[in-house]
Order: structure tokens, then sequence, then C-alpha cells
């Protein structure tokens, strides 16, 4: 009843319908999209040795280069090729004397703040990188605005609510959002959106496309203001969640968040699980060796294991630990907790214990992780079984509610009944691009509708994508995980 009554009052019109791009098969973000897809592996993975410590032999599988990989070459003042950041990353190495972490080479890589790949660039659309759910059909941002309605709906219709997006890219999402619930006047004024963002060039496409304008201060509001017109709302920029003002019911949409946190990896080895590390060899390139002893990560990786059976760490080789997203989750949680409200947490990932899933898309295409670093998108597989202990861990008011995939989720909020709508009132060229990006949204492998050209085939990511959510007990279970 609740959620048909948000869609009613919503009465999203169908003269919004705006025709997102199109794109083959290959261009959506961060997953394999049919069995020919390849993703470059580094299997082969070097032991580092720490000339102060004796260690036992590692197994056949790890092949030992003695060669002085902790003396990375002497500094040349010679020309070289290398990218700022390259030179930042050997020097890095350099000064440690010894190799750093995936951890800390992905961190590098995506959000360096000279040359990381997400500060000074729009990645995102077939110009960028890759593609995301918010890019692919307008009805993803809406059908998330009637998420975060119905969860209004429940906290009581508070008067004043922080919205908050972790990651907006362009600004897509939030743009659908509020330009589908502008109809709801009583939700979308008591809004402020909250956009944690990091690169002041996402910043800049964010506020054009939320149709942002910068009011000037007046006597009775001292501070300069920004609103978006697509609904009436103030808008404001963050680093962190840790800056959004605390105090008010929140609500907090994560979608590809999570997933460029970075990831510390566990490699399974004759002496036990021993972190992999990236150096530089005697070729001046990067590649992986293993630590010789344990690292400070290993805290979080004995952490995870507690969480997971024993059977289930038996069967794996390698394993990835995510620590920063167990902290963003407890400190979630918290808010969630102390100020009412909850979040959505939309990605790809696994309910359960991660293997070797980071990778690297450039050009919607997989590279190779340690090839040009700062050129090419790095991501990893979403722990939300992680996610979901760190938040019960962190409070005991909030609930934790699903995965569900994504069509589930999509499909529970009516995506159905809105392509039908738009379909009665568009032209063929816009009801091929409804149907291909419905079923992107949705579907499960390729378009079976499809009878264009077969490298441009739409792959659904409707179970490959999961949707969780966390919410403050006292709002009961969100609408559409009951």
């Amino acid at each position: 009843m609740l959620l048909r009554r948000v869609l009613r009052r919503a009465s999203i019109s169908n003269a919004l319908f705006a025709p997102r791009f199109s794109f083959s098969s290959s261009l959506l973000r961060k997953c394999p999209l049919s069995s020919s897809s390849e993703i470059p592996r580094n299997s082969f993975v070097e032991q580092w040795d720490d000339p102060n410590q004796t260690i036992p032999q590692p197994t056949a599988t790890i092949s030992v280069d003695r060669s002085g990989l902790c003396n990375p070459p002497e500094h040349s003042h010679g020309p070289t090729s290398d990218s700022e950041l390259v030179k930042h990353l050997k020097g890095i190495i350099k000064f440690r004397g010894g190799p750093i972490s995936v951890a800390e080479y992905m961190e590098e890589v995506l959000t360096n703040p000279k040359a990381g790949f997400y500060i000074n660039r729009d990645v995102f659309g077939t110009e960028g990188d890759f593609i995301t759910s918010p890019e692919v059909s307008q009805m993803f941002g809406e059908m998330v605005g009637v998420w975060a309605m119905c969860l209004w709906e429940q906290m009581g219709q508070p008067k004043r609510v922080n919205l908050v997006e972790l990651g907006p890219g362009r600004g897509t999402l939030m743009a659908d959002l509020l330009r589908g619930a502008s109809k709801c006047k009583n939700f979308t004024e008591s809004l402020h959106v909250h956009l944690v963002e990091c690169s002041p060039a996402l910043q800049k496409l964010q506020h054009q496309n939320l149709k942002c304008v910068d009011e000037e201060p007046t006597p009775d509001k001292v501070d300069k203001r920004t609103v978006s017109t697509l609904a009436g709302t103030p808008v404001s920029w963050h680093a962190a969640l840790e800056q959004v003002p605390s105090g008010l019911p929140t609500i907090i949409i994560a979608h590809e968040f999570f997933d460029a946190l970075p990831v510390h990896q566990f490699q399974r080895a004759s002496r036990g699980w021993c972190e992999k590390m990236v150096n530089v060899a005697e070729d001046s390139k990067f590649r992986f060796v293993l630590s010789p002893q344990p690292t400070p990560a290993t805290l979080y990786l004995a952490k995870r294991c507690k969480w997971a059976t024993p059977e289930e760490v038996s069967k794996l080789e390698q394993i990835e630990v995510c620590p920063k997203a167990m902290e963003l989750t407890q400190t979630i949680a918290d808010r969630i907790s102390s100020d009412g409200g909850g979040a959505l947490i939309i990605d790809y990932g696994l309910n359960g214990t991660v293997s070797d899933s980071l990778q690297a898309i450039r050009k919607h295409k997989f590279v190779s992780i340690l090839d040009d670093p700062g050129s090419a998108d790095l991501s990893a597989y979403v722990d939300f079984a992680s996610i979901r202990h760190s938040a019960e861990e962190a409070s005991g008011h909030v609930s934790v509610h699903g995965p569900i995939t994504q069509s589930q989720f999509l499909g529970s909020l009516g995506i159905n009944f809105r392509v039908e709508a738009l379909l009665q009132n568009c032209t063929d060229e816009q009801a091929e691009s409804l149907r291909t990006g419905y079923w992107r949204l949705v579907g499960e492998g390729e378009a079976p509708f499809w009878e264009g050209p077969e490298e441009q085939v739409p792959i659904g990511m409707g179970t490959r994508y999961l949707a969780m959510a966390i919410v403050n007990k006292k709002q009961g279970v969100p609408v559409p995980f009951q």
C-alpha cells in the first residue's frame, strides 16, 4: 500500500522521457558482458625478500626472484616517458625501501590529488571509460527516488532531511531522482542534497546537470546557497561523509561507490596468507610480489575470516578485504543510528568472501592492473556479507536487509509499469532505447529481442548487481525488502 501510494503521488509524467545515448554491449561498467570478455590477470606473483628475515621456500606455484627487488633502479637524470603518477608511485616505493600494498596503489591511482583517475576528467559515458546504470536509463534514478520517498514516508515524513549521495558521478542519478520526485512537493521541499565528491571536475558536471544556481547572500541568509532548479532543493558538496552535517534524518545513496574503495589482496603460500604487494622490477616496470611477513592489513584479514565459515576459507587461494568499506559502513550505521533514516547500497559483488576480483578498464576494455597507472579505472567486487557484519557490529539500532538482485529491486518498485507508460508516448527510436535500457537494468544475459549487430547486443545487469539497505530499526523493514 505504501509503495502504491508513493507511486500515485509522484505521478511521473510520460513527457519526462529523455533517451540516453546508444552504445555497444562492451561499454557497461566493470564486469565482463559476454563469454568472450576476458580480464587480464597477473597470475605471476613473485616473492619479495627481506634480507633480515629467513623465510621458508614458497610452493611451486610462486616463483622466487632474489635479484634485488627491494632495491629499485637508481634515479636517472636522463629523459623518461613515465607519467607524473608513475614517478610518484616509484618514489614512494623507493622511499619505503620496499613494495606498497595493492590498496595503497589503488588509492593513489584513483584519487591522487594531482593525477588520480577520477580527479581531473569525466570518466563516464561513451567518451569515457565505462557506463553506469543511471547513464543507461532515466528509469534507474526514478526508481531510486521512489525508494527514497517510501523511506521518507516510513520515517514519518520529516520536514527536514539530508539526502546524501556518495560518489555521484555526473549527477545523473540525482538529477533523475529530483526530476521524477518534483511532483511530490512535501518530499522535495524537505530535502537538502549533499554530494560527497572529491573530484573538482565532476563537481562542476554535477552542478551543471542538477541545473544549479548560486544564490547571493541576503540579510536573513548570510551564507551563500546553491539550489537545484529541478526541484528547488539546496545542494552542498563535501569531500567525505563525515563532513555532512549531522542532527537530521538522513537518506544515503551509494551506487557503484563501494567497488572503488581500495582492497588488500592476500594469497595463500606455504607459510600461510601473504599480502600481495606492488614493487618495481629491474626493468623499471611494476610487478606483484608477496610480503615476507605479516602486514597491518592482516588484522582485517583475520576479522573477515572470522565472519566466514572454515569451509568457505579453505576453498580460497586468494582473498580480498576492504578496510575502508568496513569503516565507511560503520560510519553509515552510526549516523543512521543517531539521526534516523537509512542507506541504499547498489553495486556489483558477492554475498560472501571475495577472491581475486580486482580489474582495470580503459576505454571500455579490460587491461592489466599495473599498465599505465592513472589511465584506467580500478574496481573490485563488493563484499556484501562484510558490509552486513560491519553494520551489525557498529550499532544495535540498525537493521540490514538484502542483498537482493537489482532486477528484484527495480521490479518491485514498479519499473515494469514505468517502461509501459513511457512506451505509450514515444517514437520508434525512443521505444528501442527504452527497451534496451530496460533490459540492461533488469535482464540477464543477451537480450532475446535484439535484431541489430551482434557486437551491440544489450547485456542485462539485473542479476550481476545487488541492492542492500541499512535502516534505523524504528522505521521497520524498507520497501522492497519485505
